[in-house]
């Protein structure tokens, strides 16, 4: 349902740290990518995650450890990316382009985190666009209209993941959002990385719940 939709901060975030460099978040992105095939993937998305080795291991009951990102960013093509929007990224959102030029396997309703070339404010996205004229048709949403206008677009699915380069902690970290059109519902966080990180403290929660090892 779409109209007058609540911002919610989850208490969580206000105790996770912030992963700045590309160390921390390929040592991070290992262990997501680790917990994502353990709860999320089922056989069909392990056989397109997994090479042949890796399957055979996974049958053993031995550990597999894949990579399930991408290359990283060149630098170059990060402060293109930054140029071309007009902004220098926060330091959490640099260093995991530098670790991995996008992201696809994550839970949540996105498809992925955009590569930093294909990075875009919202407003000039085409779904992007369609949702904030929808919005800005019903009375009662103009905060939400604002935010859509001023944010960039980090990753897009059912849901979009945004980043608000008016709201700047101290540590240089942008507000993130996750937003869900279908619901009208919008969750806060401090940065990109506790945004990121709330999709892995599901997975453990979900872990912890079913008994996994």
């Amino acid at each position: 349902m779409i109209g007058m939709s609540e911002t919610t901060e989850p208490e969580e975030n206000e105790v996770v740290g912030v992963l700045t460099t590309p160390q921390e978040w390929r040592a991070f992105l290992e262990r997501y990518g680790e917990l994502y095939m353990k709860v999320r993937a089922d056989d069909d998305e392990l056989v397109d995650l997994l090479d042949e080795d890796q399957l055979e291991a996974l049958d053993r009951g031995e550990r597999v450890e894949p990579w399930l990102g991408e290359a990283p960013a060149r630098e170059e093509a990060l402060v293109a990316s930054e140029e071309r929007l007009g902004v220098r990224f926060p330091p959490s959102l640099r260093g995991f382009f530098l670790a991995s030029d996008g992201w696809t396997c994550l839970d949540a309703w996105v498809d992925g985190v955009h590569p930093c070339g294909r990075v875009v404010w919202m407003r000039d996205s085409e779904a992007g666009w369609r949702v904030t004229e929808t919005y800005d048709s019903i009375p009662g949403n103009e905060d939400d209209v604002q935010l859509f206008r001023r944010s960039i677009e980090i990753a897009r699915g059912e849901d979009f993941w945004l980043l608000d380069p008016t709201d700047v902690g101290p540590d240089g970290e942008w507000a993130a959002y996750a937003f869900a059109p279908k619901y009208g519902d919008t969750s806060k966080y401090r940065s990109f990385s506790t945004l990121f990180n709330s999709g892995y403290a599901d997975m453990e929660e979900d872990q912890e719940e079913e008994g996994m090892d």
